[in-house]
């Protein structure tokens, strides 16, 4: 069985990541921590991290299976990212003290994946 299978009696425990939109089950993010964003969010072994930096509400599934060639990943801002399944709108934003820890420490700019942001 592939190891991104989640049986259905499972699915309620899906979460997506708030800054890659990543969907994994709340176990795999314990165990494993986010396979694009663990440097710098450190969910392994974290549920308050995994609390705080994932959501159980998020619309729409991607599946990606080579996200550099896939038009659909650069569209929604996942190419150079794992392959892997992706929500298209993840509810809710970062704490502020995380947010200020990508910008200043790892410069990276959080876009919310809410829809709350415009493209400029």
């Amino acid at each position: 069985m592939s190891e991104n299978y989640v049986a259905p009696n499972q699915q309620r425990y899906l979460r997506a990541c708030m800054v890659c939109s990543i969907v994994m089950t709340q176990s795999r993010f314990r165990e494993e921590g986010c396979p694009n964003c663990e440097e710098f969010l450190h969910l392994q072994g974290s549920p308050d991290q995994i609390e705080s930096c994932t959501s159980a509400v998020f619309e729409g599934l991607i599946a990606l299976a080579d996200p550099g060639k896939s038009w659909i990943a650069k569209y929604n801002r996942l190419d150079g990212y794992v392959r892997g399944t992706y929500a298209n709108k993840v509810l809710g934003q970062l704490p502020d003290e995380i947010r200020t820890m990508l910008e200043e420490e790892y410069r990276i700019q959080y876009i919310p994946r809410d829809g709350s942001a415009v493209d400029e």
